[in-house]
This record gives C-alpha cells, sequence and structure tokens, in this order.
C-alpha cells in the first residue's frame, strides 16, 4: 500500500479514536488526559497494534502541542500580574516547591536511580497541571471563589520557576560539566529576563504588530511568532515550552481573549496527539511492575498538595472550606509532568522513569477533578458549620 495511504489511514484512526475517547471523558465527568495516554499505549511499542508509519508524524505533531499549550497558558496572564504575582505569593510558591518536588527526588533516590533522574522526577511531581485544574475550576463554577486567586498565582509560580528548572535539567540530561551547565543556565536566565522587559515595556508593539482584523491572518501571524520564538529558545538551551509561554505573556487585553478563543481547538487537537506520543513511547508492560509505586507517589503527592493550597489559602485570609478546595484544585498533573519525563526518557534517563511518570500521570490526571467533584458535600458541611 502506498505510504501516503497508510500514514492517512493510521493518523485518521488515531484522531477518530481520540475524538471518541474524548466524548466518553466528557460523559463521565473525567479529563481525557488518561485516556489519550491509555490510547498510546495501545498503538505504540509493545502495544496491541503498533503504529506502523505515522509514528514520525506524531512526534512533530507533539512538539507543536507542547508549543501551543504552553503559548494559550502564557495568554491568561500579562507581564504586570506575573510579576506582581510573583512578590505576593512567594512564600507560598516555595513552601510548593520544596514539599511536592521532595517526593519524586527522594523516590528516585531511594530507588538508585542518580541525581539526573532524581531531578527529573523532582518536576514530575511538582508542577500542577494548569489546564486540568482551568477545567476543575470552570466545571464546579469555582471560577468566582476567593481561593481561585491564590490558586492561579501558585500555577504562575510553578511556570515561572519552570523557566529556570527547565534549562537546568537540560544541561543535567546533556551531561554538561558544571561550568557548561552554569553558561546554559544562565543563558536561559538572561533569555527569559530580556522576554519579560520585552513583554513589560514593548508588548503594546507586539501587539500592534500580531493584532488583525482578520481571524486567520492574526492566528497565523501568532502562531508562526509563537513557533519562532519557541525555535529560538531551543537553540539558546531554553525550553521551546518557555519560549511559547513567554510569547503568551506579551500579549495581553482583547487581543489575548481572541488569541484564546482561536487557538483553543488547535491547541486541544495538537494537545491530544501530545498525550498518545508519549504513551506511544511507553512500553505497557513496564507499567504494571511500578504501578504499586505509582500509586504510593500519587497519594503522597495528593497529601502534599493539599497541605500547600491550605497553607497559601490560610495566608490569604480564606475560610476552611476555600482552603480545602484550593489543595483539591491544585492535585492534577498533566502535561509539564510529561513535557519532563519525555526530556528525561529521551535523554536515555533511567528506563523505568518513563513507564513511573505515565502511571503518576495517569492516576492524577483521572483522580484529581474526580476527586473535586466528590468533595463537594464534604465543603458544604465545612461552610455551613463556618
Amino acid at each position: 500500500m502506498h505510504h501516503t495511504a497508510i500514514l492517512f489511514l493510521e493518523f485518521g484512526a488515531v484522531l477518530l479514536g481520540l475524538g471518541i475517547l474524548g466524548a466518553l471523558a466528557l460523559r463521565v465527568g473525567i479529563s481525557p488526559i488518561p485516556l489519550y495516554l491509555i490510547a498510546g499505549l495501545a498503538f505504540g511499542t509493545g502495544g496491541i497494534v503498533p503504529l506502523a508509519t505515522s509514528e514520525e508524524f506524531i512526534a512533530t505533531g507533539a512538539e507543536i502541542g507542547v508549543v501551543l499549550l504552553l503559548l494559550t497558558l502564557g495568554l491568561e496572564y500579562n507581564a504586570d500580574e506575573l510579576v506582581t504575582s510573583l512578590k505576593s505569593n512567594a512564600p507560598a510558591g516555595l513552601v510548593d516547591l520544596v514539599l511536592n518536588a521532595a517526593p519524586g527526588a527522594i523516590c528516585a533516590l531511594l530507588l538508585g536511580w542518580g541525581p539526573v533522574a532524581a531531578v527529573a522526577m523532582a518536576g514530575v511531581t511538582y508542577a500542577t497541571s494548569s489546564g486540568i485544574t482551568a477545567k476543575v475550576l470552570s466545571d464546579l463554577g469555582w471560577i468566582g471563589n476567593r481561593e481561585t486567586p491564590v490558586v492561579l498565582s501558585l500555577l504562575v509560580f510553578e511556570d515561572l520557576t519552570m523557566a529556570i528548572y527547565l534549562p537546568v535539567l537540560t544541561a543535567m540530561l546533556a551531561g554538561l560539566s558544571f561550568a557548561g551547565g552554569a553558561v546554559t543556565v544562565g543563558i536561559a536566565l538572561a533569555t527569559v529576563s530580556v522576554v519579560l522587559l520585552v513583554a513589560l515595556r514593548f508588548g503594546r508593539f507586539i501587539e500592534a504588530f500580531v493584532s488583525s482584523p482578520n481571524s486567520e491572518v492574526l492566528l497565523l501571524k501568532v502562531v508562526g511568532l509563537a513557533l519562532l520564538v519557541a525555535g529560538a529558545a531551543q537553540q539558546l538551551q531554553v525550553s521551546a515550552a518557555v519560549g511559547a509561554f513567554l510569547v503568551g505573556i506579551a500579549l495581553s487585553g482583547e487581543l489575548a481573549h481572541e488569541t484564546q478563543a482561536l487557538l483553543a481547538p488547535l491547541r486541544d487537537l495538537f494537545a491530544a496527539i501530545f498525550f498518545v506520543f508519549f504513551g506511544l513511547q511507553t512500553d505497557p508492560a513496564k507499567i504494571l511492575p511500578v504501578a504499586g509505586l505509582a500509586a504510593l507517589l500519587a497519594l503522597t503527592s495528593m497529601i502534599t498538595k493539599l497541605l500547600t493550597g491550605v497553607y497559601a489559602a490560610r495566608r490569604a485570609g480564606i475560610g476552611q472550606a476555600g482552603r480545602v478546595r484550593a489543595g483539591i484544585a491544585l492535585i492534577p498533573r498533566g502535561e509539564f509532568n510529561i513535557v519532563i519525563a519525555g526530556l528525561a526518557v529521551a535523554a536515555g534517563a533511567h528506563p523505568d522513569l518513563g513507564p513511573l511518570a505515565a502511571a503518576y500521570v495517569l492516576i492524577l490526571a483521572a483522580f484529581g477533578p474526580l476527586a473535586a467533584r466528590l468533595i463537594q458535600p464534604f465543603i458544604a458541611t465545612i461552610a455551613k458549620r463556618a
């Protein structure tokens, strides 16, 4: 059969299957991310029917998916909000970092995986899924609650931490010397600082450049600019994802809202491909041996994120019900965790890291939104007593 025909057949089947799984997730009321990962496991290495032709095409789509995910996340904030949030919520952000990075790092060290894998696992357990958390807040009507700005500020702090963490991890995975790693991190920090400065001082010029009354032209300009900056960031040893995030920050106001609406379907399409691609790289046979460890790590992370949310909300003077909601909203893991694990696996980190991360994300991506729904009666009881 012709190569193009096989590509269309395989890729079409993947997209149709994802659509069916997404519909099922909506009906059940869970995030579709675990189902997308399972689909990847079914059609990847060691799966039921491994893909023969379209995996390379899907890999490119996965890279674009990461860029679009972080671009749309950056559109949620402007540079002023980012700086203000960083100053006011730094103590809670540091508690979040310590409590939630520690379980992954300790786990890797106890297993004897070495310091590089420990740094990678610290990132896997640290970052909350901004996408899933935002959806939980919206679906449950928590957007207008007093604790929601606290939750969002913690997500911003995590994203800024990732801007520093990802270059460090990349340098370690590349096996660079201390001097080489320091240069890489220095370039990364300088790049992030310059882009933030441009966003703060010259954001209006960037907006004027990409702005257009035609939605097609606007979409082409924004996506093109994001991919260019992502590529340049990658060349400077900064994550492409961070580059795209900073492009989003540079756009604000009505333009950002309009761009978000245009990007949403495109982002969701390529994000789904990204999660499938991660599953394609993981042998399902290797997940079962680490399932118990993943469950224990997930339980630990649920507790540490709950403590983080409670602490941050209490600092903001929010009542007990709001504190619990804040903690529950922070539980889901998803896109960033998979990005980090994907980097580590591609660089040849410990072979069990990928399966452990996949199982861990599967548990928390599914249980996080479900826990938020199940906890509502308990929260209502707390609110009545208060």
